[in-house]
């Protein structure tokens, strides 16, 4: 029998790669478990709106939804259009006016002097004050937005107005700045101010200055900005005055997680601000518009408390629903839904307030090349147990790798570099894992059959000790990429889907050195890869052949399309309750990759090897295991969940998995049994 032999100094440099990415995740955990708060956000136009709906004062509403653990009320900026329903302000299109004094309808004296002077003209918006205190904010927003050319301000008799040559049909929908009423008012309720801006066109630093004068007004209750449409506040040459000023004030900038999960819904400069600001950033979530009316107060709920758990989202922005629960009002429907976020955060020990943020954060560079170090060995370590590769060559591929994809951190974060070592990690650690335990298999599996309980034990060693294995690849690709910009996802890991692929593909062609698929092949010929790749080449194309291969392509498929964060594969009704459920019962929802195929494959390919089954069946339940190692490691990829979410899921998902694979043998062994009894019974009575 050929005997593989694992190089042992690339091992070696396998653990110190492996003792430097332990310390460089501790440091990661460190950071996520001190910045854990999450701040619960809605909108004030929408409480102010709620609160008239039902008849009841803004500030027993505001007080209802403050006990319920409201933290923040979002402010947008102003309109004309909000500013009229209010009462600050009338604004009246010149053009309606003309109309009515031409058909002789028009009969208030002011507008009939006012279109005799000659001083009305079409086209045009009359701004008139309604003998409040803020229509100075309004004159000064309107000039800022439309230009001061196009404002003329008038006092006459004992009456303000502004002429505004804009069109009226498009100047009431514009936004002109953040109310100072609406920030006080909030602030005087014990809100904190997530502030929701504009950007201005052909923006200038006066007008950069203009907002965060404005958000002074109420003191340190704002905390957040939140900005509204396709650019942040400055794009594209004022960003570094903007970051300057939220600076100064310790405010952070919230980013609106992408529907799909992954990065953010992108606004122009929005990247670049957050670098500027020392990456003060804080993922928000939001239900999709057109989904929250679909799901009922309790699911919403959990969606935002998990949001928070698994994906760093440290804003909770929490809209109100348009219909009312049964026996309840709109605003106990809101301090509902409000309550129930908070303490189902709490009941897993995140607390509510502020949005905490990461600080900048980067691995120290040394330890990073370490790691780099060790994921090369490992490959090597790979090829050489594949392939009669010369120890020479082994080191000078170690030499040449880690030159290449190591020196780049000695000058910078070198992100390209790090992605390429974190794939590698995702991919090279699951072969390496299933390849070392194919290798016992062949030195220690029984010849002759083996009884359950023996077939119990081996499976439960020996996917334990395959787990640790493949964890190792995980505590690797977790130390690789824990720089801030990761945790937040501004940079992500690169290449989901192939990490699935790879590793199967891997595996495949290492059974191929290990097992004689078909008969024909020596198995210890020097060239038993080429021939047995060969073999596999010409076996004839029966039509159960083929038909074999179509059930493994459409498998494929579908586990492929159902990797990544794209549409994909829809997800089966019956696969969501299960998800649900798990993610209430467990810590952490296992991966079913994992527990329900994975793991009990392991325990089958054990079954069939010790049994003697056919070496097909063994071949396919070893790839089919192999899928358990590669998610396992996968799931560090995802750099926004907490390292011990992560880990948490991998022992949840083997914890699951065993059970399942001791379960699957039992029903194999029932069912070996069973036909030996039919078989036997069979003769007797002919």
């Amino acid at each position: 029998m050929l005997v593989f032999r694992y190089n042992r100094v690339l091992i070696a440099l396998i653990i110190i790669g492996l003792v430097a990415a332990s310390f460089v995740t501790w440091q990661r955990h460190v950071i996520e478990r001190a910045n854990v708060q999450v701040e619960l956000v809605s909108d004030y136009d929408e409480i102010v709106e709620m609160a008239r709906i039902d008849g009841i004062p803004l500030q027993a509403a505001f007080r209802q939804l403050k006990n319920a653990g409201l933290t923040s009320l979002a402010v947008f900026e102003t309109t004309l259009e909000k500013l009229a329903a209010s009462g600050v302000v009338t604004a009246v299109s010149t053009t309606q006016i003309l109309h009515s004094y031409h058909a002789g309808t028009l009969t208030n004296w002011w507008w009939r002097n006012e279109v005799e002077s000659g001083r009305l003209a079409a086209g045009q918006v009359y701004v008139l004050d309604r003998e409040t205190d803020r229509f100075a904010e309004v004159h000064s927003d309107l000039e800022r937005r439309v230009g001061k050319h196009r404002v003329r301000y008038f006092n006459e008799a004992s009456r303000r107005f502004l002429i505004v040559d804009a069109p009226y049909e498009s100047l009431i929908y514009w936004n002109l700045g953040l109310p100072t009423y609406e920030m006080q008012t909030a602030a005087s309720n014990g809100f904190l101010i997530l502030a929701r801006p504009t950007n201005y066109a052909k923006v200038k630093p006066d007008d950069v200055k203009a907002v965060f004068e404005r958000i002074d007004s109420v003191g340190a209750a704002v905390t957040g900005l939140y900005f509204v449409g396709d650019e942040v506040l400055g794009f594209p040459d004022q960003l570094p005055l903007v970051a300057a000023e939220m600076k100064k004030r310790g405010m952070s900038l919230a980013m609106l997680e992408h529907y799909t999960q992954l990065q953010f819904k992108n606004q122009d400069g929005m990247f670049a601000l957050g670098e500027l600001t020392g990456y003060s950033v804080a993922r928000l979530h939001q239900l999709l518009k057109v989904e929250q009316p679909k799901l009922s107060v309790a699911e919403a709920i959990h969606r935002q408390v998990l949001g928070s758990r698994e994906r760093n989202i440290r804003i909770q922005y929490l809209k109100m629903y348009q219909r009312p629960l049964p026996g309840k009002s709109l605003i106990e429907t809101h301090v509902a839904y409000v309550g129930g976020v908070k303490s189902g955060l709490e009941s897993y020990g995140v607390p509510t307030g502020p949005a905490t943020t990461f600080p900048p954060y980067m691995p120290n560079r040394y330890l990073l090349i370490l790691m780099t170090i060790g994921t090369v060995a490992a490959g090597v370590l790979l090829l050489s147990v594949m392939l009669p590769v010369p120890r020479r060559l082994q080191y000078a591929l170690v030499a040449l790798l880690s030159a290449g994809l190591g020196l780049p951190l000695l000058f910078g974060p070198a992100t390209l570099p790090r992605q390429i070592t974190a794939f590698g990690s995702a991919v090279l650690f699951p072969v390496l894992a299933m390849t070392w335990q194919m290798d016992r298999w062949r030195a220690t599996a029984p010849r002759g059959g083996a009884s359950l309980i023996r077939i119990m034990l081996d499976g439960i060693t020996g996917v334990s000790r395959t787990f640790l294995m493949a964890m190792v690849g995980g505590i690797y690709l977790a130390a690789l990429l824990a720089d801030t910009r990761f945790l937040l996802e501004m940079e992500i890991f690169r290449g989901v889907k192939l990490t699935f692929v790879l590793p199967l593909l891997l595996i495949s062609i290492v059974y191929l050195t290990r097992f004689n698929l078909f008969p024909g092949v020596d198995a210890d010929d020097s060239r038993h890869l080429w021939a047995r790749l060969l073999h596999v080449l010409d076996y004839p194309a029966y039509i159960k052949t083929l038909l074999g291969f179509g059930v493994a392509a459409a498998i494929i498929y579908v586990f492929v399309g159902r990797s990544g964060h794209s549409a994909g594969i829809p997800v089966p009704e019956i696969e969501i309750k299960l998800r649900r459920f798990l993610e209430v019962t467990l810590y952490a929802r296992p991966r079913e990759k994992e527990f329900l195929i994975g793991h009990p494959s392991f325990f089958i390919a054990v079954m069939a090897l010790y049994q003697n089954w056919p070496r097909l069946f063994h071949f396919a339940f070893v790839v089919a295991a192999t899928i358990a190692q590669g998610s396992l490691v996968e799931t560090f990829a995802h750099m926004r969940t907490p390292v011990y979410m992560s880990l948490a899921r991998g022992v949840d998902g083997l914890f699951l998995g065993v059970v399942l694979g001791l379960l699957a043998i039992v029903g194999f062994h029932w069912l070996q049994t069973l036909t030996f009894l039919l078989r036997r019974r069979l003769p007797s009575d002919e």
